[in-house]
């Protein structure tokens, strides 16, 4: 395990709880927290899930149905794993990730330039970008995904994210959200929120050089929608035949709906 480079500043901050914070605070906080954590970002992910990080995004890209456009639209592309996952596995299409914060998209063009994912990544372009109000076309894209990056948007933003991803896929494209969860069952939730309270922050504070950010982040796994309820919200968005599957003993779901 690799600690935090000393060149590094640390920061020393705290965040309010999820359910405390306003709506243009919790934008301005999440925003906060990503520019200060690309350093050693995908290490944690790795670290913090035991790898399982890579195996659910394996899963997400092998459910994808490219039948028309071609082309994928990655919504929090972060440090584009999920994008570079979709080139690696679907040999004829096209990518663009979409982040806000430009800092974590600037540590996957890294990962392209170093060429650590071969010929595939020269078909990934970024764009920076909010969710809410997407630069881009309707009906341009047969997928629109987003990992990790829902719990994120404030509250009463979910459901135009949701219409966002939508009016961008094709007639019968997919819209799909990898998101963490707390496990429904009843011995293992217990287990599950002790560790995001007390072992993730933990183990976070050695590789990141804003540890509270972990706090924050492991809150915002708390008080996110059980998987029944989001698949409500996605319903209310307008899209159907929706499909959920329970990853790693329910603590993250793939959400799939149809436009």
């Amino acid at each position: 395990m690799q600690h935090l480079s000393p060149s590094l500043k640390t920061v020393k901050k705290s965040y309010p709880p999820v359910t405390e914070v306003s709506r243009k605070r919790h934008a301005e906080i999440v925003h906060e927290i990503f520019k200060t954590i690309p350093e050693g970002y995908d290490l944690l992910n790795r670290v913090l899930s035991l790898r399982r990080d890579v195996a659910w995004r394996k899963f997400t890209v092998r459910k994808m149905r490219f039948f028309q456009t071609k082309r994928l639209l990655d919504l929090a592309t972060g440090t584009a794993d999920l994008a570079l996952e979709a080139v690696s596995i679907q040999s004829d299409i096209e990518v663009v990730g979409l982040d806000f914060v430009r800092e974590m998209m600037l540590r996957g063009k890294e990962k392209i330039w170093r060429g650590e994912h071969g010929a595939a990544a020269p078909r990934i372009s970024f764009l920076q970008g909010d969710a809410r109000d997407l630069p881009l076309r309707s009906q341009t894209f047969d997928v629109v995904s987003m990992a990790f990056g829902i719990r994120n948007i404030p509250v009463r933003d979910r459901h135009i994210v949701l219409q966002e991803m939508m009016r961008c896929v094709v007639p019968g494209g997919q819209v799909m959200i990898l998101e963490m969860h707390l496990p429904e069952h009843r011995y293992i939730r217990p287990l599950y929120h002790a560790y995001l309270k007390h072992f993730l922050p933990r183990i976070a504070a050695l590789l990141t050089n804003n540890p509270a950010a972990y706090y924050y982040l492991a809150d915002s796994i708390a008080n996110f929608p059980s998987p029944s309820s989001f698949a409500s919200l996605m319903a209310v968005a307008g899209l159907q035949e929706i499909v959920q599957y329970p990853l790693t003993m329910g603590t993250t779901f793939l959400h799939i709906g149809r436009k």
